[in-house]
């Protein structure tokens, strides 16, 4: 209910920014982008600002953390979602942006009638206007439609702060985050009326939009926004949560982390790699751009090393969820997800990976990784405050 006023939300964040302790937002994303909320505010400790419709479990546990799943490993289904909402996290969809609306209506409308917990819709936006006139591609528009009217967060990435954007999704009702890695995007940002903004450092697996480290992003970021600021990029530990906590982020991102959940749909093959990879082995490139040019990416240095090796006119296959029968051949250097539908060869497909890597020591439940990523951080922020 809480989130049923945009305003009141506003005001909420403005006034948890102006507190002199760290606030905490735990993001977990099973893949890139995410969108957060969860705010809290007693010195180091973790008492909610607001509640998401958590169940029981984590007041047992004693840490009320709230989480989201970005699953952008290309299985749609609402389990990953509602693992994470039902926990009290805010599940997020991914890769529907090109979906057809009834698809998006259906998951999303599935999601509402299977958990009490909140949810949203993240967007990659690249490309979603025509160049020339530069008019926003329809059927683009009408899945953010379909999405705001039913999501209480929608998320965008991947393009300058977009006025007309922001209005579809405050029009049916949701909040605007903008993920970004820039200072000229924070503010772009927060003057077309985001409410929140993801400021993503270049350690950050997937695509990463900036050029600048998490660290020095936020003493650029920070100071010149008022909007609550989420902290994205190599962050798979609680001690890194607690870093960019202390350094003033009102949250954090985790992402590569969640590929290695037992929810997310990333296939076995990508997932045995993270597990074995260390941050080092991770290098951020432009080698998977054949259908998305002028990308910069982070993924394992090893793929990288096979792709440039591989001769095959295809790397594998892949499916859609919303067509699950049709086989969509991936070609060399594509960008996509190796998710559970993928065949191929493996070694030579965009293994996405952030420096966190190093925190994914093997299959979990989402719901243990918050617990444990949440447990480190909020031990070490009491440590280190009064």
């Amino acid at each position: 209910p809480l989130f049923e006023d945009a305003e009141w939300m506003t005001e909420l964040f403005a006034w948890a920014r102006a507190m002199p302790k760290p606030k905490a937002i735990l993001i977990v994303s099973a893949h890139w982008e995410a969108a957060p909320l969860s705010l809290s505010s007693s010195g180091a400790g973790v008492t909610p600002v607001y509640d998401f419709g958590a169940d029981d479990d984590r007041a047992e546990s004693g840490t009320d953390w709230d989480a989201v799943l970005d699953e952008l490993v290309a299985e749609h289904s609402s389990a990953p979602r509602l693992s994470l909402a039902d926990v009290g996290g805010l599940g997020m969809i991914s890769g529907v942006g090109s979906a057809p609306p009834e698809y998006v209506a259906k998951i999303l409308d599935e999601i509402r009638r299977s958990t009490s917990g909140v949810f949203g819709a993240n967007f990659i936006v690249a490309g979603a206007r025509d160049d020339p006139p530069g008019r926003l591609d329809p059927d683009f528009a009408k899945v953010l439609e379909v999405a705001a009217s039913r999501a209480r967060v929608v998320e965008y990435f991947y393009a300058d702060p977009d006025p007309e954007l922001v209005e579809i999704a405050h029009a049916g009702g949701a909040l605007v985050c903008w993920q970004l890695g820039s200072r000229e995007e924070a503010v772009a940002a927060e003057r077309v009326g985001c409410d929140l903004i993801v400021a993503q450092g270049t350690e950050a697996g997937g695509h990463v939009r900036g050029k600048t480290g998490l660290v020095a992003l936020l003493g650029e970021v920070l100071p010149a926004v008022h909007v609550p600021v989420l902290a994205a990029g190599g962050i798979g530990t609680g001690r890194a949560m607690a870093a960019a906590l202390a350094a003033g982020a009102s949250g954090v991102r985790v992402g590569t982390r969640f590929v290695a959940a037992e929810e997310a749909g990333a296939h076995p093959a990508y997932v045995e790699r993270l597990i074995a990879a260390e941050a080092r082995d991770t290098v951020l490139t432009e080698a998977f751009s054949a259908n998305w040019p002028d990308a910069p990416h982070r993924v394992l240095r090893s793929c990288v090393e096979a792709v440039e090796r591989f001769r095959g006119g295809f790397v594998g296959e892949t499916a859609q969820p919303w067509a699950p029968n049709v086989r969509v051949p991936m070609r060399p250097r594509d960008s996509f997800v190796a998710d559970k539908t993928t065949t191929g060869d493996f070694a030579a497909m965009p293994l996405w990976a952030g420096e966190s890597v190093d925190g994914v020591k093997g299959v979990r439940p989402a719901k243990e990784i918050v617990q444990e990523l949440a447990g480190e951080a909020e031990s070490l922020l009491r440590s280190w405050g009064p």
